[in-house]
């Protein structure tokens, strides 16, 4: 493993610690739902730093935001959703399906080509998920109950949820 990624690894064990019953009585407190002000105040201060062109400001700022991803996906970890792995593994899979022209054979020689097919992309993954879901809610609905009245097991949250 080089350096870099090593560095990565060191704080999302950082966040798991600051999270663990030994860890942070503050940061064990947080939510998703308490931690919106403080990302939305993170990604305004990248902006801010990005538009200064203050690249040591830069850097700074993008670590504050880094923070909150890993914080969220550490939730989402205790919760049993998903963990930082799942989130780069499906950032992973959608920006090699986003960009055909790279990974496929597809051509598309502008960026406002480029811009068009990424948006029907991202459209028609949107209806999929919505098709999926649709699915998922009608087979729980048929399956809630067997037809001797007792009640069908359902599947956990995490092994069901939609990928990206």
């Amino acid at each position: 493993m080089s350096g870099r990624s090593s560095q990565f690894q060191r704080l999302a064990a950082l966040i798991r610690r600051l999270r663990s019953p030994r860890g942070c009585p503050w940061d064990r407190a947080q939510t998703h739902l308490s931690l919106i002000p403080y990302l939305r105040e993170e990604a305004r201060e990248v902006e801010q730093a990005l538009r200064a062109g203050k690249w040591h400001e830069i850097e700074d700022e993008l670590g504050d935001l880094l923070l909150q991803v890993l914080l969220h996906a550490q939730i989402a970890a205790e919760n049993g959703q998903f963990d930082i792995e799942d989130v780069a593994r499906s950032q992973y899979i959608k920006l090699k399906r986003r960009h055909p022209h790279v990974f496929g054979n597809a051509r598309l020689p502008s960026p406002a080509d480029v811009k068009r097919r990424w948006a029907e992309i991202k459209a028609a993954e949107r209806a999929k998920r919505s098709r999926d879901l649709e699915a998922r809610a009608r087979r729980r609905s048929r399956g809630a109950t067997t037809s001797r009245g007792a009640t069908a097991p359902r599947r956990s949250v995490s092994s069901s949820r939609p990928r990206p």
